[in-house]
């Protein structure tokens, strides 16, 4: 019986920024040895490899595609490669694989059938923002995307306010580009003006900012969010 190939969990760039900036070298020689991948889209993988300065012909390669509309039946056959001691590797939509993704479904299953997981090193924007914000990094906690109706979501941003007044924790989440500045509207409405907020905006990018403010001092502040990947941290 031949031996079981490895999961690699391997990111990519939030971005366009220089995959040599944020990818180590390693992750090149990693990518190199992997003939198989389950990507969370099919096109973006293929960029990303072929800027990562991947030498095999991509052509040649197969890719299996993770996202919603992927039926949770399906993912066994996507492991099978690995049974017969082939490598597959994972690649989210930017970013870290398993992180805020559907690569944590294809993880479990690995872990459930005893396939050795490992993570390979890149950036995450939770942990890049929750370093540049001044907030609590012993605890805190990441809440993935916010409620779409108004009157929910108010209800969230409140509920979040209190979590990191009383239990001292730093509250992270995140929103498709195009609603951000919905929630930023109601992040102002609705938390009280000593509340800390940090936004964190195009990370690793040319245009990156990152900045920590009182909703007080946010309301007096001129911001565009409109379609620019960020995070928003309360603290």
């Amino acid at each position: 019986m031949s031996k079981k190939g490895t999961l690699y969990m391997i990111p990519i760039t939030l971005g366009d920024t220089a995959v040599n900036q944020v990818i180590p070298e390693f992750n090149n020689k990693i990518i190199n040895e992997i003939d198989v991948y389950i990507v969370e889209n099919i096109k973006t993988a293929r960029r990303f490899l072929k800027r990562a300065g991947i030498t095999k012909a991509i052509d040649e390669l197969t890719f299996f595609e993770l996202n919603k509309r992927t039926q949770i039946t399906d993912l066994p056959t996507f492991l099978k490669p690995i049974e017969e001691g082939k490598n597959i590797g994972v690649l989210s939509e930017a970013g870290c694989p398993g992180i805020a993704d559907p690569g944590a479904d294809i993880v479990d299953l690995a872990q459930r059938s005893k396939i050795k997981v490992t993570p390979l090193v890149g950036p995450s924007s939770i942990l890049l923002s929750l370093m540049a914000s001044g907030f609590n990094g012993q605890s805190f906690c990441f809440n993935g995307y916010l409620p779409k109706d108004q009157k929910d979501r108010s209800r969230k941003l409140k509920e979040l306010e209190r979590l990191a007044k009383n239990k001292q924790q730093t509250q992270l989440f995140i929103e498709t580009p195009y609603r951000n500045m919905h929630v930023y509207e109601d992040l102002l409405k609705n938390c009280f003006d000593s509340t800390k907020l940090c936004i964190a905006i195009d990370i690793t990018l040319q245009s990156e900012k990152i900045t920590t403010k009182t909703i007080e001092e946010w309301k007096k502040t001129k911001i565009n969010l409109q379609k620019r990947p960020c995070i928003f941290l309360i603290g």
